[in-house]
C-alpha cells in the first residue's frame, strides 16, 4: 500500500521503521511536528521522525496545521491509500480523516478505551494499572474515540517506570501495525466500538504535578516516581530554617512501605545506604536514587557519602515551596 506516515517522538519513529523494514508497502511521504528548540542553547532540533525520514531520504512535511485547503490539497495528491498516525501531536479534520482511500489509523499506547489522550503510558502507571498495551484504531474526529481494529497486550512491572514501558510498548507497536496493515489489504479487519464509560482521560505530563504531596500515601507517591522517569522526573524542595535557599531535589527511584512513625508527612525517619526513608499521609518512601540541583543522579549511598547533612533526620522535605 502507498502510505503517508505522520508522527514526532521516539516512539513514533519505531513504527516507522518498521515499514521502512517492510517492503511489501510504500512510504510516499512522512508528516511530523516543526522543528522545536531543544536543549540549553535552545537550538531548533528536528523531531525523531524526521531524522530518520530524511535519513531514508523521504519527502518530509511539517506544517504547523492541516486546517488549511492547501495542506489539504498537498495530502490529496499523494494518492494514499492509508495514512498511520502515531503520536503525531496535530488534530486531524475531517478532510484529512477521509482523504486517503481506506482512512486514516492510529497506533495508540493504550488499551483502549482505558486511557485517551495525551499520556497514555505515564498515567498507566500512576494510577497502578497491572496491564496495558497498543490498540490500533480507524480514527474518528474524536480524541481516541475511533473503532479498534487490533490489541497488544502488556503487563506493567512493579518496577516499570514511564521509560521502560514506553520501551515495551514501542517493542509491541509495530507488529501490531504490520498485522492491522495487512488484515486492512486483505479485507479482513474486524473494527471494535469502544465503550466510552470505560475511558478515561490521560493529560499531557505537565512539570507542576512532578511536585510531590507528602501527604498522599506512599503507593501512590511511589507510582508517580516511576511514572515521571525519565520525565519530568519528580522532585521535593530542601529549605529548612537555616538554610540560605531552597533546593529542588529530584526523585529518581523510590519504593513504598507501610512503616511509618508519628512524624509530619515529609519528615526524613532515617538517611542509611539502602535509602532516605520519608514519611508519607499514609506509609513511608525509601528513596533509592536522587539528584542534587546541578548534579548528576546518584544512588542514595554515593550521595550520602559527600551531602548527608541534607538528608538528617528530622529534616522536613517540601518546605520553601513558594521560593521557588
Amino acid at each position: 500500500m502507498r502510505i503517508v506516515f505522520a508522527g514526532t517522538p521516539e516512539f513514533a519513529a519505531h513504527h516507522l521503521q518498521a515499514l521502512l523494514d517492510d517492503d511489501h508497502h510504500k512510504i510516499v511521504a512522512v508528516y511530523t511536528q516543526p522543528d522545536r528548540p531543544a536543549g540549553r542553547g535552545k537550538k531548533l532540533t528536528p523531531s525523531p521522525v524526521k531524522v530518520l525520514a530524511q535519513a531514508q531520504g523521504l519527502t518530509v512535511n511539517q506544517p504547523v496545521s492541516l486546517k488549511e485547503a492547501e495542506q489539504q490539497k498537498i495530502l490529496n495528491d499523494l494518492n494514499a491509500d492509508i495514512m498511520v498516525v502515531v503520536a503525531y501531536g496535530l488534530l486531524l479534520p475531517k478532510a484529512i480523516l477521509d482523504t486517503p482511500q481506506l482512512g486514516c489509523i492510529n497506533v495508540h499506547a493504550s488499551l483502549l478505551p482505558r486511557w485517551r489522550g495525551a499520556a497514555p503510558i505515564q498515567r498507566a502507571i500512576e494510577a497502578g494499572d497491572k496491564e496495558t498495551g497498543v490498540t490500533i484504531m480507524q480514527m474518528d474526529i474524536g480524541l481516541d474515540t475511533g473503532d479498534m481494529l487490533l490489541k497488544a497486550h502488556c503487563p506493567i512491572a512493579e518496577t516499570d517506570t514511564g521509560g521502560s514501558l514506553h520501551d515495551k510498548l514501542a517493542s509491541i507497536g509495530p507488529p501490531a501495525l504490520l498485522k492491522t496493515l495487512l488484515e486492512l489489504e486483505e479485507d479482513s479487519a474486524v473494527a471494535e466500538k469502544q465503550d466510552d464509560e470505560l475511558s478515561n482521560y490521560a493529560p499531557k505530563i505537565s512539570k507542576d504535578e512532578a511536585l510531590l504531596d507528602w501527604s498522599q500515601s506512599a503507593k501512590v507517591i511511589a507510582r508517580k516516581v516511576r511514572a515521571f522517569n525519565p520525565f519530568p522526573v519528580t522532585y521535593t524542595t530542601l529549605g529548612n530554617e537555616g538554610r540560605e535557599k531552597t533546593e529542588r531535589v529530584r526523585f529518581w527511584q523510590a519504593e513504598w512501605s507501610m512503616d511509618s512513625t508519628e512524624a509530619d508527612p515529609g519528615t526524613i525517619v532515617d538517611a542509611t545506604n539502602s535509602g532516605i526513608r520519608v514519611n508519607a499521609g499514609e506509609g513511608s518512601l525509601l528513596i533509592t536514587e536522587l539528584q542534587l540541583p546541578g548534579k548528576k543522579r546518584l544512588p542514595v549511598a554515593e550521595l550520602l557519602k559527600s551531602r548527608a547533612d541534607l538528608f538528617t533526620p528530622g529534616t522536613v522535605l517540601g518546605q520553601g515551596i513558594t521560593d521557588l
